[in-house]
């Protein structure tokens, strides 16, 4: 009987240490607090308009370059636009700074990091694009030399941001548009409304 006990206990712990390091995991449950620092390594926890703890990004260093892990849930089925934006600010319902006559959800963080330096495809903050499955969860990992975690937590800082829809890399064919991508395009990849949001302070 104590044996059986013993294992039960064991099992039950073994679980619970999984739980704790699985990324899905820890976004389902997104107990983590907005920001984590440590001097190499970042948990950032997302929230979407209505303040709900949505998904958890890991950032870091890796060889002059950053590592970026991110776990969300909640999302519509399909691919989402995923970037780094260039304000560490998260507010529903805001201004742009480069606009304030403009408003809607996470404007506040700005534009794309880097957006100032080429054309979208280009920018340090442009990353590959979240694939939610049927349930709306997503899980990603990808390496990035285009940005430190030392250039996000310079200055203004910085914000990982998830978009309504895809990105398509400002790439849309002459026979699309014989002119080549609108402004619009080039600066954002048309992935839409921001749905959330996750803050890396200055």
């Amino acid at each position: 009987m104590s044996v059986a006990i013993a294992a039960a206990a064991a099992l039950t712990a073994c679980s619970t240490a999984a739980q704790q390091d699985d990324p899905a995991v820890a976004a389902d449950e997104a107990t983590t607090p907005a920001m984590t620092p440590q001097d190499d390594r970042l948990e950032v926890t997302l929230f979407d308009a209505a303040n709900a703890q949505v998904g958890t990004v890991w950032l870091a260093d890796d060889a002059g370059g950053l590592e970026i892990e991110v776990a969300v849930s909640g999302l519509e089925p399909g691919f989402h636009g995923f970037h780094l934006h260039a304000v560490g600010v998260c507010e529903p319902d805001s201004p742009d700074p480069a606009d304030p006559a403009n408003i809607g959800d996470f404007l506040s963080a700005g534009g794309h990091l880097g957006a100032d330096e080429g054309d979208h495809g280009a920018h340090a903050g442009d990353l590959p694009s979240l694939l939610a499955d049927s349930t709306g969860a997503a899980r990603l990992t990808v390496r990035t030399d285009a940005v430190t975690l030392a250039d996000l937590r310079e200055g203004d800082g910085a914000a990982v941001m998830i978009h309504a829809g895809p990105d398509n890399f400002a790439h849309i064919p002459e026979r699309y548009a014989p002119d080549g991508p609108d402004d619009v395009t080039l600066r954002t990849g048309d992935a839409g409304e921001r749905v959330a949001c996750g803050a890396v302070g200055g």
